[in-house]
């Protein structure tokens, strides 16, 4: 991975982490915990879209993909806070 796909990752991650803190209707984490928060949810979403044989190109769909896979996590870490 070269310096530019870092970045980029790194981009939609913070942009899927912060999205999704809002939609979850959450305060997020801050903005390193929403980036931890997107791009390991960008993994999550790249691989449940893998598993269910969708795929989405370009940035737009690693968006969505990033997002769906934060949202899942967010939902997760959430319900382990609670109890």
């Amino acid at each position: 991975m070269d310096l530019k796909s870092l970045v980029i990752l790194l981009l939609i991650g913070l942009a899927a982490g912060w999205l999704a803190g809002k939609i979850m209707k959450g305060r997020g984490f801050g903005p390193i915990g929403d980036l931890v928060v997107g791009v390991i949810g960008a993994f999550l979403g790249g691989w449940l879209f893998g598993v269910l044989g969708l795929t989405l190109g370009g940035i737009i769909g690693s968006l969505i993909m990033a997002l769906v896979g934060a949202l899942i996590l967010l939902y997760v870490v959430r319900l382990v806070k609670k109890g």
